[in-house]
């Protein structure tokens, strides 16, 4: 097949209908099942609009095998896509609660979401489905987080704990060394080290405060899905004291249910309004310590009082706290948030920037270790502009 015809079935796929100039468009087998299940989802809306609409009807069969066919026919990228078009364009949120719908669906982060929203009217002979895809979801972010969180705070742990003048039983040789090479003797074949490494002394408990506040309104969904998870990772670590909270314009505290990441999820409530100031002061009680505290703000700064909010954000930076304001932390691509509530938060000397989740562990790290979050949060958005990261 030449490129031209290859390209102009593509653009056969996309539009639904042939491209304006060309003859009917024959199309393989497997691309007249791929045209179906689009049209399904995308149909025109009426005659001679041009637009798409809804095909698919409520009727539980045939959506289970479009879900089917999508799956068949699609990366599984283009499935959580189409998937979230269903239930946004058709009105499926009723069918999820099935539990024959949810065993057919590719589990994401999304699903996820949608699933802790409508957690209140899920049936009981649906929960058990529920549950299970939202524990799939929470495994594989795990799997794929988890070893990496727990190293970057492990280092900067071990890092804040090294010191100038250690004991000779706790040098650090090797550091010491590579510190200490300009100072090699050829005549001794030795160096001489000038500047001793050494690691703290192994410290027993907490050793730093770690607070996730994370606004719930319906637009963080998928913020709100990584933070429960990726608080009850941290929550494993004995050296971190970890705590969730999270709110709309009433606050709730998870802390307690941070061993099942699963309770965490459905323990939040997506919609609502947003303020946030209630929320930071219920924070701050949980403080014991702020110059060893990390509070992680995740929110898109429409908030109700945002004068208020500032306020309290830079009287926790006095107090010693380190706080980080996260305008989202999702792979969705640049989030929606009020630029000008973030620009009065950098006028703080407070970094405000969006977050991927698989950057989180180089940012708990940096967050732990005092280290400059703001340099690191722009040389990491302008790797993202330019495709590298």
């Amino acid at each position: 097949m030449t490129d031209d015809a290859e390209r102009t079935q593509r653009w056969r796929l996309i539009l639904g209908t042939e491209p304006e100039g060309h003859a009917k468009v024959a199309l393989t087998t497997e691309q007249q099942a791929m045209d179906a299940a689009l049209a399904a989802l995308y149909d025109a809306a009426e005659e001679g609009t041009g637009e798409r609409r809804a095909g698919l009807g409520s009727s539980a069969p045939r959506v289970a095998r479009w879900l089917g066919d999508i799956r068949t026919y699609f990366p599984t990228r283009v499935v959580q896509v189409m998937q979230a078009d269903a239930i946004e364009r058709l009105g499926l949120r009723r069918l999820l609660l099935e539990p024959e719908m949810l065993a057919t669906v590719e589990p994401d982060v999304h699903l996820v979401a949608t699933l802790a929203s409508l957690r209140g009217v899920i049936p009981e002979q649906s929960r058990a489905t529920a549950r299970q895809v939202v524990a799939k979801v929470a495994q594989d972010v795990e799997r794929r987080l988890a070893d990496r969180v727990r190293q970057a705070v492990r280092g900067a742990l071990n890092r804040a704990n090294r010191v100038a003048r250690p004991r000779h039983g706790d040098i650090d040789w090797n550091r010491t060394i590579r510190a200490n090479l300009k100072h090699y003797q050829a005549a001794y074949r030795t160096v001489v080290p000038e500047r001793l490494i050494g690691f703290g002394r192994r410290q027993q408990g907490v050793q730093r405060e770690v607070v996730l506040c994370v606004d719930q309104s319906g637009s963080m969904a998928s913020s709100v899905v990584y933070a429960s998870i990726l608080a009850s990772v941290m929550a494993t670590i004995r050296a971190l004291k970890t705590s969730l909270v999270v709110y709309d314009t009433a606050v709730v505290d998870l802390t307690e249910q941070l061993s099942d990441p699963v309770d965490v999820i459905f323990g939040t409530q997506l919609g609502g309004g947003t303020d946030t100031t209630p929320a930071l002061e219920y924070c701050q009680k949980l403080i014991t310590s702020p110059p060893r505290t990390v509070l992680l703000l995740i929110t898109d700064l429409y908030d109700s009082a945002p004068d208020r909010m500032l306020a309290k954000l830079d009287e926790l930076k006095a107090s010693g706290v380190v706080p980080v304001v996260l305008l989202a932390l999702s792979d969705d691509g640049k989030p929606s948030y009020s630029a000008e509530t973030a620009q009065q938060i950098a006028d703080l000397g407070i970094p405000a920037f969006a977050c991927t989740p698989d950057a989180f562990p180089e940012l708990i790290a940096l967050a732990i270790g005092h280290g400059d979050i703001g340099s690191w949060a722009q040389k990491a958005e302008a790797s993202a502009a330019h495709g590298d990261a």
